[in-house]
Formats: structure tokens, sequence, C-alpha cells
């Protein structure tokens, strides 16, 4: 090979690496210092190219401050990172670590903005993003129940889902667990719920797997509503009424995929937590799981995975993950958060965004 081949090759190489937006998150929880110990990581960006999107000050200070915690932990010098300062209204003089306030819900907003703009307009194939305190957005003026409303409208989307992946530290075998319902009240469930929504869900769900994990013919769990499944009427009606119609329904529409289900809630997570802990080679192990309520699928996933799950928002034009923990304010500044998670939400978004990019 000709010199001249090697660098044009290398070269290539290096232009298909997905390129990623890292949101800081609100400045004054524990993103930064996530962020800063991901970085320092450098098999986490061995196949990405990430650009951080916040302010190079407050990335400077939060480096400094964790330098002199006496932490002994690895930090990316701020210098040595790509950064794009986006420009606040607010002096961030006025955030302290660990107090979300209308300042910091300004700031994690207005990186969130910025980012959702660039990565549509084609710079980034993705958005990984720190968390955020929607107490602090609501001060600061937005009322949204979480980023993922924001991608949606943003993008021109009404269908998108949160779906929570988590890979095993003892077996490599996968989690990939989808909410039907997210953020409502638990008494808005059952009237939330309805064939229609599931259906979006599960098409969203199966276009997921087909696209971003190369899964063509997927085996799906899904969740009944009531304690053992209602248990043939005695404990609530509706999977007798509609959900084990759907299911039969969507069986029969899509040959294809392999549909299991309703599994009583209290069981359905017995095989997974096996996989999980000890055995990957379970007979009949689903690819994704559908929970119906927020709680059904996440006390398991975070019980299984609490330092690994990636929330990723599937429907979007675009790749986004995000760490499946919140701003911890009660930490933030005291150089002990764990980046295991948002380690994790950086390389899930580089594998999506690659799959994505081949399958295009």
């Amino acid at each position: 090979m000709y010199p001249s081949e090697s660098k044009l090759i290398a070269k290539s190489h290096k232009a298909i690496r997905p390129r990623l937006a890292l949101t800081l998150g609100d400045p004054a929880g524990i993103g930064t210092e996530v962020i800063l110990k991901a970085l320092a990581d450098p098999e986490v960006t061995q196949n990405c190219d990430v650009t951080v999107i916040g302010n190079q000050d407050w990335l400077v200070q939060t480096y400094d401050q964790l330098n002199l915690s006496g932490n002994l932990v690895a930090l990316a010098n701020p210098h040595s990172l790509k950064v794009i300062d986006v420009q606040l209204q607010q002096n961030l003089n006025a955030i302290v670590p660990g107090v979300g306030n209308e300042v910091s819900g300004a700031a994690s907003f207005a990186y969130m903005e910025y980012a959702i703009a660039q990565t549509l307009a084609g710079e980034f194939d993705g958005i990984v993003t720190a968390p955020i305190a929607k107490s602090a957005w609501k001060a600061a003026g937005y009322n949204y129940p979480g980023q993922t409303e924001l991608l949606a409208e943003k993008s021109n989307v009404e269908r998108y889902g949160m779906l929570f992946v988590a890979r095993s530290p003892h077996t490599g075998w996968i989690l990939r667990t989808l909410l039907a319902t997210t953020h409502i009240p638990l008494r808005q469930v059952a009237d939330t719920l309805t064939p229609q929504l599931l259906s979006q869900k599960l098409d969203l769900l199966v276009e997921c797997l087909q696209t971003d994990f190369s899964i063509s013919k997927p085996r799906i769990a899904i969740a009944g509503l009531n304690p053992h499944s209602g248990e043939q009427g005695q404990l609530g009606t509706e999977e007798l009424d509609w959900l084990i119609p759907w299911i039969e329904q969507e069986q029969q529409k899509h040959p294809q995929l392999l549909l299991e289900g309703p599994i009583p809630p209290d069981t359905m997570w017995v095989k997974p937590s096996q996989a999980w802990y000890s055995n990957s080679s379970i007979n009949h192990l689903a690819d994704a799981y559908l929970a119906l309520y927020h709680d059904q699928g996440l006390i398991p996933v975070k019980l299984m995975a609490f330092d690994r799950a990636v929330n990723t928002s599937i429907g979007l034009p675009f790749i986004r993950t995000s760490p499946d923990h919140g701003t911890a304010f009660d930490i933030a500044g005291k150089g002990i958060a764990d980046s295991i998670s948002m380690k994790a939400a950086i390389q899930l978004a580089a594998e999506l965004a690659s799959t994505r990019r081949q399958v295009d």
C-alpha cells in the first residue's frame, strides 16, 4: 500500500466516526463532573467525535474545584476538549453547585436548544444529554415534562418513546425496556393506555430494534397492567377487555414478530434478572420488554442497572441518549459522582449512530 493510500484510508475512517453533541445539563448538578470523568477515558471516545455544548469557563471552574476535592480520579482537561460556548443571558456566577435555580435551568435549556438545532442542521449525528432539573426549567419559564418532550417538539415528531438500554457487566446481555406511558400520575395510567397508543409504541420499538440494533425478527415481552395480569378478570378487566385481543391482533398483523403477553408484572422480570446476573443463554429471552407505566419498567431496570442504564429517545430523526440518573444536587461539587452511566450513554450513542448510518 502506498503512503498516500494509507492517508486516504485513515482520513476515510475518521470521517465516518459519529459526531456527538454532549450537553452539560444543569450546571448546578453532577453533569459537568461526570462528563469530565467520562471523557478522561480514551475508550469512551475511540469510536466517536464528541463536542461539549455548554460553557468553557464552567468546565474549567469545575475541573479546578474537583482537583482540589481530594478525590484522585482522572479528569479530562477542558482545554483539550472540543467545546462550543453557548451565549447565555444570565451570569453563571449566580450558580452554586447543588442548588438548581432559574439561572441553571435557563442555561441547561439553552444548551439543549443549541444542540438540537445544530443536530437537525446536520452538524451532529446524535446528542448525549447530561441530566437537567425539571424544577429549574420551570423556574426559568420552560414548562416541559422533560428533555424528551423538548426533543420531540423541536424535531416536529409526534411518535416518540423512552427506551432504557443497559449491558450487563456480568454476562454481557443487553436489557432493553420501553415505557408505554412515562411521567403521568398512576391514577391516569389505565385511562391513558389504549390499543392505539400501544400500537404506536410497539411500532416504534420494532423500528428501533431493526434499524438501530439490527434485530430483524425481535421477540418482545409485553407486561400486563393488573396484578397477575388480571387473573381472568378477578383483579381487573383491562387484559380481557382489550389488551389480550390487541396482542393477538398485532401478532397476526406482524407475523415476523414474536409477541409474548400479557405477562404478569411480578414475574416478567425473573428471566431478565437471571440473564443479567448469571445466565444469558436462558431460552426464550426477549429482545425487548414493553412496560405499561413508569415504575413497572424502571424499578427493575434500576435494581439491575442503576449505574449503567441509558435513556434512549426513539422516534427522533437522530440518536439521543442520556444517563439514567438525575442531577444529584446532594452530591454536586463533591467529586464523588459515578460516571459509568455517562460513559455508557456516549458509547451507546456512538454505536447506534454508526448502525443507523450503515442502514441509511
